[in-house]
């Protein structure tokens, strides 16, 4: 198909405002992206949209499934809501309870214009079916811990065994890529650190692990190797592709480190600043070279999904914490969600609008209050209208692989109330 838009930003690295411009999609996969005037002709069906087509946004780190557990124990620390509420409640969860809760993150983020996201969590083959459902597209770390009731070895073996089976990537699309999900260095030995890294580099797999998110957490840590990414450089773990989700509490040589090393970061202001966690140095690992993309976190510890939103908390945290307006602007977090998450998540094929990139699309409506002066404004006034004010609410359809997924805000290939029932069922039950 071609899509013909007023706006088409391709989210390049300059964010280039490409007025009355054309996309043109075939095998999923974008073929042209520019001016109209310039178009090749091709004999694709037409379709012409009234506001904005952009790339599909990326959350770098969520664990969505928990979207049954949306609410409980939402004012308590990081730690304590941890163990008194959330992990009692997910050992009540059903692999069934899983799949629900994951049908109904994906149907949220995709009608914010998330059509990829990063997720940790347990019963990976539901979250991977529930994705598939939805039509979206997920980078799959299955959770990896070793608490009572579960053993590292054995959640290793199984994420070995199912990459050695089905390859990396997956589904239609190739909307599911499969990794690793250590879960953190206070939840697992040195030693399955060290495993989890040579799993994951003998197979070019994705490791997604919460790095040095509340000082809390990891004391003892801290004390015997002096920090967490001296840690996990020590046992082995990077040297790959590895994620740290928040990376809130690191020094100068940790930030070296991580640059050194290629690890990138998954930032999630709003769950950090709703948990107390601290403000992460996101200028300074900028300038030292990380790469770095916006996340969630769950949606019981933010509690929403929705990137927009992570866009301006990551913009004005960084400007409040400096007291420096200028430090992160709307072009610099527009990025941030697109192309940064997807180099964050050590990709290329993702967000933007390139040639040989899948087709992850959004087009955003510009009949809002957002967008008072039209689209005749200057590209610098478009893009604040578009980070500062449109939001969520702006989108209106959604592609992924070049199928539409959300079409007039509603998913096309679920039925999103049946899925809200499904799990309002599953929250009583689990809060029983």
């Amino acid at each position: 198909m071609r899509l013909r838009a007023p706006i088409v930003l391709p989210c390049d690295p300059a964010c280039s405002v490409l007025r009355d411009a054309v996309v043109d999609v075939v095998d999923g996969r974008i073929s042209h992206v520019g001016p109209a005037a310039t178009a090749p002709e091709v004999d694709l069906p037409t379709r012409s949209l009234t506001g904005i087509l952009m790339p599909g946004l990326v959350n770098t780190h969520a664990h969505s499934p928990m979207t049954v557990l949306r609410g409980m124990g939402g004012d308590l620390p990081l730690m304590r809501w941890l163990t008194e509420v959330i992990w009692p409640a997910e050992a009540r969860m059903t692999p069934a309870d899983v799949r629900a809760g994951m049908v109904l993150g994906s149907v949220e983020m995709l009608r914010a214009g998330v059509t990829t996201s990063a997720e940790m969590y347990f019963h990976g083959a539901e979250v991977a079916s529930a994705v598939l459902e939805t039509g979206a597209r997920m980078v799959l770390a299955p959770a990896i811990i070793d608490a009572p009731g579960w053993d590292w070895r054995a959640l290793l073996a199984e994420i070995d065994a199912w990459i050695d089976t089905d390859g990396l990537r997956l589904g239609p699309g190739e909307r599911v890529e499969l990794g690793y999900g250590p879960h953190s260095a206070y939840m697992l030995p040195p030693e399955a650190l060290t495993a989890v890294g040579e799993s994951a580099r003998a197979r070019g797999a994705l490791v997604q692990i919460h790095v040095a998110e509340s000082l809390p957490e990891d004391v003892k840590q801290r004390a015997a190797h002096g920090s967490v990414p001296a840690l996990l450089e020590s046992a082995g773990l990077v040297g790959g592709r590895v994620l740290a989700a928040h990376a809130v509490h690191l020094s100068d040589s940790d930030i070296a480190l991580f640059a050194r090393h290629g690890v990138s970061v998954a930032h999630c202001a709003g769950s950090n600043s709703k948990l107390a966690s601290g403000i992460a140095r996101v200028p300074d690992l900028l300038r030292a070279g990380v790469p770095l993309g916006l996340g969630t976190d769950g949606p019981a510890s933010n509690d929403d999904l929705d990137l927009w939103e992570e866009m301006r908390w990551t913009a004005m945290i960084a400007r409040v914490s400096t007291m420096d307006s200028t430090v992160l602007g709307a072009v610099d977090v527009l990025l941030l969600a697109t192309r940064g998450g997807a180099a964050a998540l050590h990709r290329d094929d993702i967000g933007t609008l390139a040639e040989g990139a899948w087709a992850d699309m959004v087009h955003v409506g510009v009949d809002d209050p957002a967008f008072a002066g039209g689209l005749d404004v200057s590209d610098e006034q478009l893009l604040a209208n578009l980070v500062w004010a449109a939001g969520s609410r702006t989108v209106n359809d959604v592609w992924v692989a070049g199928e539409q997924v959300v079409a007039d805000r509603e998913p096309t290939k679920v039925d999103r109330a049946a899925a809200q029932a499904a799990t309002r069922e599953i929250t009583h039950r689990l809060t029983a």
